[in-house]
């Protein structure tokens, strides 16, 4: 129970104002629970929402390796997006223009694959000019990506969009939403972790100290070009794999879901949790599906009825006063990145005394003691 309680407090709880926003998280799952207990709440309702979480938290996820750690501005969120889940309605709908019928996990190598192909052509040209070069070329391969899928009909079947699209595992013993549901968390897990490890890792430090000091790290004779493709590639493949997902949850896909608004609420997500936080990120994705969705049922309301007001389409007002209050109170993000950027062993040292007046770690890399990891 001891190890349970530190490894809580060392992962992912570190203050009060951080405890107290754990407790209100664990509130609203409270009440949902309470909602689908009572059948105020539909189980299907709430599985699709976990879901959506899932794969919004991916993301932002993915985002947050190119914008958190590596300082890149990324405003093609939605293209990568839209190519994993093109790439899955393609190779796994029987009715697609294609006509393939394949396995999901055909359309999930695919997403990687084209994904990594189009990050490294964007990369190429991008990575070595200022970032807003790359936010600027990220912001027209957007358009580009969407206006190719939505005029080459041939391939892509236009703004018709792609429906058949078969469920994941759907041989399993659970309904579809409760598959659904139970893949985008062990997905999500799976690449939390896998982040969690490479950020600490010498990589990770680079990345850190290039998004910090570019200079600094080339005059350490780190190829930062390399490292920013490395971390620009990583993040927009994660991106995709969202994608893929999105289009085995959703059923159907067309050129309608790739508006820059996804890429929006993914840079809100990032902000809001905490630039350069996974914890922050997956948080930051929940507040933004929960203000998202929320605000659907407002007008249900039987007080808002009687003012005849219709607050649904307001969503982004409450999205924007909510960064607001958040740029206000708490300016480094809900759960900003602290000394999880580092190894543990470098804090413990650090702690004891032990670590080099310079901040100078093993690897080569810079001590993470300010900057990002404040």
């Amino acid at each position: 129970m001891s190890a349970v309680s530190s490894w809580v407090s060392e992962t992912l709880v570190r203050d009060a104002t951080e405890r107290r926003i754990f407790a209100t998280l664990g509130l609203i799952t409270l009440l949902l629970v309470v909602g689908v207990l009572t059948g105020v709440i539909g189980p299907r309702f709430l599985l699709f929402q976990i879901a959506l979480v899932g794969m919004y938290a991916l993301l932002s996820l993915g985002l947050n390796v190119q914008w958190g750690y590596a300082g890149l501005i990324n405003f093609s969120v939605a293209a990568f997006w839209g190519i994993g889940a093109y790439c899955a309605a393609l190779l796994t709908a029987p009715n697609s223009p294609l006509g393939l019928g394949l396995h999901p996990v055909f359309g999930f190598l695919a997403a990687i694959v084209v994904s990594a192909f189009i990050a490294v052509l964007i990369g190429i040209p991008t990575l070595r000019l200022r970032e807003d070069y790359l936010a600027i070329a990220s912001l027209g391969l957007a358009e580009v990506i969407r206006a190719i899928i939505l005029n080459e009909r041939r391939w892509t079947a236009g703004s018709s969009g792609i429906s058949g699209i078969p469920n994941l595992m759907s041989w399993l013993p659970l309904t579809d939403a409760a598959t659904t549901a139970a893949i985008v968390v062990v997905l999500l897990a799976v690449v939390y972790l896998f982040l969690r490890r490479v950020h600490r890792s010498p990589w990770g430090r680079v990345l850190r100290t290039i998004r910090s000091d570019e200079d600094l790290a080339k005059a350490l004779g780190k190829n930062t070009y390399q490292f920013k493709m490395q971390a620009f590639v990583i993040g927009s493949v994660i991106m995709a794999v969202a994608g893929a997902f999105y289009a085995h949850l959703n059923l159907y896909i067309d050129p309608s879901d790739l508006v820059p608004l996804t890429t929006f609420y993914i840079w809100i997500a990032v902000i809001l949790g905490g630039t350069g936080s996974n914890r922050g990120a997956v948080v930051g994705a929940a507040v933004v599906i929960a203000i998202r969705e929320g605000t659907r049922f407002l007008n249900d309301i039987g007080f808002i009825q009687t003012l005849g007001i219709d607050l649904a389409p307001l969503r982004l007002l409450f999205v924007g006063g909510l960064i607001i209050l958040i740029m206000r109170f708490r300016q480094d993000g809900l759960l900003p990145p602290k000394d999880e950027l580092i190894w543990p062993a470098a804090r413990d040292e650090s702690s004891t005394g032990g670590a080099s007046p310079s901040g100078a770690v093993p690897d080569g890399g810079t001590a993470s003691n300010g900057g990002d990891d404040r």
